[in-house]
């Protein structure tokens, strides 16, 4: 059987260097796997992942023109079960946070356009003070210190 890009095969691992693990396939051809595809996790040492004479199964990555073969160990895998996300909302959203008051359509529906900005410049001007002070009590205290 000839090898095909994408294809799954086993080989059997024949040599370990600091950036990956050569194995040999069928018809005795040997490609690689770099260390970024040894596993799903970080790989810091390949040899405690893999040893020499283990048999592992192999992605085929890319058969370069002068027959480099590229492979992947974490390719064959089945992919990891990704963790659930809470109620499926978007990545970063913190509902127990107050964004300036705006966290919430039904507080602002009964709101003129006008008093919905008014309330936001005044969250953001409040924020802005608050912030200028802790900025210049840390400008204060590195003078003092002097």
């Amino acid at each position: 059987m000839a090898l095909e890009v994408g294809s799954i095969v086993e080989g059997k691992v024949t040599g370990i260097t600091k950036f990956g693990a050569f194995v040999e396939l069928e018809d005795k051809k040997v490609g690689m796997v770099h260390i970024s595809e040894v596993s799903n996790t970080y790989v810091k040492e390949i040899r405690d992942h893999l040893k020499e004479n283990d048999v592992v199964k192999v992605k085929i990555l890319n058969i370069a023109e002068d027959g480099k073969i590229s492979l992947s160990i974490k390719r064959a895998l089945p992919p990891p079960p990704q963790q659930q996300r809470r109620n499926n909302l978007p990545r970063g959203y913190r509902p127990n946070m107050d964004y300036g008051g705006f966290n919430s359509r039904k507080s602002n529906e009964n709101m003129s356009f006008e008093d919905m900005m008014n309330k936001f410049k005044q969250t953001s001007d409040d924020k802005m003070s608050d912030l200028k002070r802790v900025m210049d009590a840390k400008r204060g205290s590195s003078r003092r210190g002097r």
